[in-house]
């Protein structure tokens, strides 16, 4: 302890933004069902960069209307 703070073991800067980008990924993820525990979302709103939620946001945006494009391209395709 140091300046009654705990000292935590130095991770990889590297690893512990992929985890921020995966948890903002899965946020974003559980808010397009709409549900979402309470602890679970204090937790995510005090630890996310909002830049990554923004950016996680925008792309399953874009994957959600290619899968609806895709979709109704198929659906209104005349059949042969």
């Amino acid at each position: 302890m140091k300046d009654g703070r705990t000292v935590m073991p130095d991770r990889p800067k590297n690893l512990s933004a992929v985890a921020s980008v995966i948890r903002s990924m899965r946020a974003v993820l559980w808010s397009f069902f709409g549900v979402r525990k309470g602890k679970e979302h204090e937790r995510d709103f005090a630890s996310l960069n909002p830049l990554h939620v923004i950016i996680a946001g925008f792309v399953c945006a874009a994957v959600f209307i290619g899968i609806l494009l895709v979709v109704v391209h198929f659906v209104t395709q005349p059949s042969i």
